[in-house]
């Protein structure tokens, strides 16, 4: 495996192929609506239970876990990247996990901190990137890259930091949109100007990841035990199912060596 360990100061000024300020101020601005379930996070707010059954199963499933528990994550430690208001950082840690919520954007991690108290809930958010975690030496049992790597202008490279965060023997999990002419129609023609369940400007379709570059991207990381599972909405219930459709939204799951 290669060695791409880094220092402290080499994390702290990390080039931004990783990271779009851009990005960082579209997020901020709207930071203020992370846990209104009918404002500008909608459609994550309708998303998150398919995405916590995916991530408590796969989870489960690779340390040999019963998942029919109150706490089926006690004991892990979880890290999430790109973790905005807390909206997965809030539920993993009620089934147990022991997690870390990271976000470059001020605004978001405040608004997480403060929406986790008013919950009684003990979660460690940090204003901080993924190459600050790597050159601290911070290793956890799992790492969730949830709607995030469709909005950094290099996924790879992104991608191979977020592996040094994964100790060996560790689960890596990720979602993202697939680069297709369904999903340009669906979530940005319809989703952001159609419906305005999002800002205009919220995704850029030439950094959605189609499967086979996350796969390949994966396995250039030494990743291994790659799978994929798609996500589709139905517009009648406003429900999401897990299955083989990968031609919009999709998740996938991948194993660090031990």
């Amino acid at each position: 495996m290669p060695n791409r360990t880094m220092t402290q100061a080499q994390a702290h000024n990390a080039p931004d192929n990783t990271l779009d300020p851009e990005e960082i101020k579209l997020f901020s601005r709207i930071a203020d609506e992370w846990w209104d379930p009918l404002g500008k996070f909608r459609p994550l707010h309708q998303l998150n239970p398919i995405r916590l059954t995916y991530i408590r199963d796969k989870i489960c499933h690779h340390f040999q876990i019963e998942k029919r528990t109150a706490a089926p994550l006690k004991g892990l430690k979880v890290l999430d990247i790109g973790c905005g208001g807390g909206l997965l950082c809030e539920p993993m840690t009620r089934m147990g996990a022991d997690v870390t919520g990271v976000d470059p954007a001020e605004r978001s991690i405040k608004a997480a901190r403060a929406h986790a108290d008013d919950m009684g809930l003990k979660v460690d958010y940090r204003i901080s990137r993924a190459e600050e975690l790597v050159g601290a030496g911070e290793l956890f049992d799992v790492v969730v890259n949830m709607e995030v790597i469709e909005h950094v202008p290099d996924m790879p490279a992104f991608l191979n930091i977020c592996t040094d965060l994964v100790r060996p023997g560790g689960l890596m999990l990720a979602s993202t949109l697939n680069r297709t002419v369904k999903s340009y129609g669906l979530a940005i023609i319809g989703a952001e100007y159609i419906l305005r369940w999002l800002p205009a400007g919220t995704h850029q379709w030439e950094r959605f990841v189609t499967p086979d570059e996350l796969k390949k991207a994966m396995l250039d990381a030494s990743l291994v035990d790659i799978e994929q599972t798609g996500m589709s909405y139905h517009p009648l219930t406003g429900n999401w199912t897990l299955g083989s459709d990968l031609d919009v939204n999709y998740l996938a799951s991948a194993k660090k060596p031990s």
